[in-house]
């Protein structure tokens, strides 16, 4: 089982994903990496933490990264720090993990 998987978790809602953002970022990149020590999978954000601007880009970029209607992912945990769950509706964990096993190694 490779690592990144730690930061992928089921419930009764969806897939929840534990994400560390990174605001104020040069460019948008997801996924960036994953960070082992959190058991999370980072996200760079253009966004300034500030005005929820950053929580709606990653909510955003999400949604368009596992092309999902924005409402099908929500954010459950962690809207005023950097370490965020969200929760991704109508796709499978199996979907989840394919899509982004191809950007993590081993």
């Amino acid at each position: 089982m490779t690592a990144f998987t730690d930061a992928i978790k089921e419930s009764h809602q969806g897939v929840l994903l534990c994400l560390h953002v990174v605001p104020g970022s040069a460019q948008t990149i997801f996924p960036a990496q994953y960070n082992p020590w959190r058991h999370s999978i980072e996200i760079k954000v253009r966004s300034e933490a500030k005005e929820h601007k950053a929580n709606k880009e990653t909510v955003e970029t999400i949604a368009q990264f596992f092309q999902l209607s924005e409402k099908d992912v929500v954010l459950v945990s962690g809207e005023k720090t950097r370490e965020k769950t969200v929760c991704l509706k109508n796709i499978s964990p199996e979907t989840v993990r394919a899509k982004l096993k191809g950007f993590f190694h081993g």
